[in-house]
């Protein structure tokens, strides 16, 4: 048996992983596209909303284009290499989720208080905020092991 062949946490972290990314693609699709229309306001802002002023319009269309070039990228190639047996799908893993982990904290700070009074603390720390860092700090953790030996070979 390999040392990095994928275990049934592998492939429930990958298949998770690809699951919760498809939203976000989505989005910053929207955000680079058409970073003014109307249903791009309603999904970044909130139904019927504009954005607060140019610096929070330029913010996500930056940050659109920024998920697109880095985490989103070493998410799904590390998903991809790592049902594969790739050792190096793991350290992608875990550069993506570092990346969405310090992104994440940005928008606690930034956009956070808008989200959450909509939305509600349950939703907000599931879903809106919570679910990415979530699986980053998970996928972190698990690679860190993976790569250290310490979960080789067990079946897990």
């Amino acid at each position: 048996m390999n040392a990095f062949e994928p275990t049934r946490i592998t492939w429930i972290l990958s298949i998770t992983g690809l699951i919760i990314y498809i939203p976000p693609i989505y989005l910053e699709v929207l955000a680079i596209c058409r970073p003014r229309s109307q249903k791009t306001k309603d999904l970044l802002v909130g139904k019927g909303e504009d954005y607060k002023d140019q610096t929070h319009a330029s913010f996500c269309h930056g940050h659109g284009w920024a998920d697109m070039l880095v985490p989103i990228p070493f998410v799904i190639a590390g998903c991809i290499a790592v049902l594969f047996g790739r050792p190096w799908g793991y350290m992608l893993w875990f550069a993506g989720a570092a990346v969405t982990i310090y992104a994440h904290l940005i928008l606690l700070f930034l956009e956070g208080r808008e989200i959450y009074t909509k939305w509600g603390k349950l939703a907000f720390f599931t879903y809106a905020w919570g679910i990415w860092v979530y699986w980053s700090v998970i996928v972190m953790v698990y690679s860190l092991l993976r790569v250290q030996g310490a979960i080789f070979n067990t079946g897990i």
